[in-house]
């Protein structure tokens, strides 16, 4: 890492641009707390709060999350569906994505294939790309609509390949999980004004390997980029007054769009027969 990138003062191993509007001190998002200005490290809002009482609040992020226990949980389920996965060959052949499977009713599929791996390669990538983006981003959002944002991505990624992929190719992998949850750090970061020239960059150079490597499914990829974004901006630029309302409503007019898009999509095939 370049000496000159400023590092997070209790993460010296992650680069960040924001500094506590107190101390001044450089700090990552897991390290930052909400100010009336800014953001703080987590010292002074201690010490701010041993002076001035304060109302009740919930602790980290913007609603709540203080440590990313779900990405965890995610990277596990992840790796333990990879070691069953690669134990048992059915595993694959039966949960894996492939859309006449799914014309003909078997609609787990759409969601199953996102936690499945072709490789140890492919796994690595994407639990690595987890690890980065996952935890900040729960802190952020929270934990109920982290792991919301992240179904809902794969889901749409899955939606994508439907409409899109030819028939007779199986795809899986967490890619579309992935791509969501970079287009919502994106949003995200917008919004709590934090750097997010690092994501733009991995954004950029992941779509161009979507779309110049022949056996990367860029169906998964960019569906799961486009639903991680919309879902992110509902989430994140809810007005205060109506925010659950207007998050709950958002998550269920995306999943209400899937179903009429799978509904579509099916329709169309059995009239192939």
């Amino acid at each position: 890492m370049s000496a000159a990138t400023p590092t997070c003062y209790r993460h010296p191993d992650r680069a960040t641009y924001v500094q506590c509007t107190r101390c001044h001190r450089y700090i990552c998002p897991e390290c930052m707390r909400d100010a009336a200005v800014g953001h703080q490290c987590a010292e002074c809002v201690t010490a701010a709060a041993q002076s001035v009482r304060q109302p009740m609040t919930r602790p980290g992020g913007q609603w709540g999350a203080t440590t990313p226990v779900l990405t965890y949980v995610l990277i596990a389920v992840n790796v333990i569906a990879f070691v069953v996965q690669m134990a048992s060959s059915r595993v694959e052949s039966e949960f894996v994505m492939w859309s006449p499977a799914v014309a003909n009713g078997e609609l787990y599929r759409l969601l199953t294939s996102a936690f499945l791996h072709s490789g140890i390669t492919h796994i690595l990538f994407n639990m690595f790309a987890l690890y980065v983006v996952g935890p900040p981003l729960e802190i952020w959002l929270g934990r109920v609509r982290f792991v919301a944002l992240y179904l809902l991505s794969a889901l749409g990624g899955s939606v994508l390949i439907y409409l899109f992929s030819p028939l007779d190719v199986p795809t899986l992998g967490a890619s579309g999980a992935v791509f969501g949850l970079f287009a919502a750090t994106f949003v995200v970061g917008k919004k709590v004004n934090v750097d997010i020239r690092w994501v733009v960059i991995m954004i950029a150079i992941n779509l161009v390997i979507t779309f110049t490597v022949p056996s990367i499914s860029w169906q998964g990829h960019l569906g799961g980029l486009l639903t991680g974004g919309v879902v992110a901006f509902a989430y994140a630029y809810a007005p205060a007054k109506a925010r659950i309302p207007v998050q709950v409503g958002a998550s269920v007019a995306v999943l209400a769009l899937f179903a009429a898009l799978i509904w579509w999509r099916t329709s169309y095939l059995w009239s192939l027969v």
